[in-house]
């Protein structure tokens, strides 16, 4: 059977959620692994986990200054990045369009992931070679009344990565994009009432390996909501209105 071979992985927003089960998997197939997220406390429970292999940076997105001295940190210690995967993001419901509310999903899901998104592209750049993946969402093709500011940061990464697919296409070097775009899954990411299709977050870390690992394009997670965007995106505006 022929031995998978070692990866030197960064995985932003590690401590929660997907970012985290993502941390779990590839840790255990034995790879070295850069974590960055807001939490010490998590990412010093995840080193402890496995520490010959993990390389902790504590950063929040939206502090440019600090998230770029953890990503330079990181590559000081691994080397060259093999993967590197883009996880942190937030969305709150908000049907009263508080800007309070909305402000932190833009600073982060906006402002915070670009400054990141740029930073990783242009390092594999330099470097010749890597893998950028991105978390998008399946929410972020038509806008939602309940989330306005998440489905609109939402849809701003899929254009941009969707521009970088273009530009790495282009390159002359060996550089891939992922856009995972996740539907509903079991994380604290999941909010409101009557949600359908949830997908448990070990499944859907499982089909977003088995995505990476292809080099897919893009991904939804799971499969199905492929069909359901595909729907909505088929509907007139005058119906979708009044869903």
């Amino acid at each position: 059977m022929r031995q998978k071979r070692r990866m030197n992985i960064v995985i932003i927003g590690a401590t929660s959620g997907i970012g985290k089960t993502l941390f779990l998997k590839y840790a255990h197939e034995d790879n070295r692994i850069g974590i960055v997220g807001r939490r010490t406390r998590i990412l010093d429970e995840l080193s402890r986990q496995y520490p010959s292999k993990t390389f902790a940076a504590q950063a929040d997105v939206t502090n440019l200054e600090g998230i770029e001295q953890a990503i330079n940190k990181l590559h000081k210690e691994l080397g060259n990045f093999d993967l590197v995967v883009m996880c942190a993001g937030i969305g709150d419901i908000n049907a009263t369009l508080d800007y309070a509310v909305e402000r932190p999903t833009i600073d982060t899901n906006v402002v915070g992931w670009t400054y990141v998104i740029d930073m990783l592209y242009c390092l594999l750049e330099q470097q010749g070679f890597g893998h950028l993946v991105a978390i998008t969402s399946a929410g972020g093709l038509r806008g939602e009344p309940m989330a306005p500011a998440y489905s609109a940061t939402k849809a701003y990464q899929i254009n941009y990565m969707e521009g970088l697919r273009q530009k790495a296409t282009k390159s002359p070097y060996s550089i891939y994009t992922t856009d995972i775009r996740p539907g509903f899954v079991d994380t604290a990411m999941a909010k409101g009432e009557g949600l359908f299709w949830v997908t448990p977050v070990d499944k859907a870390v499982k089909q977003i390996k088995k995505a990476i690992s292809k080099k897919k394009k893009v991904a939804f997670i799971s499969q199905r909501w492929r069909y359901v965007t595909i729907l909505f995106r088929l509907l007139p505006s005058a119906i979708y209105c009044r869903m």
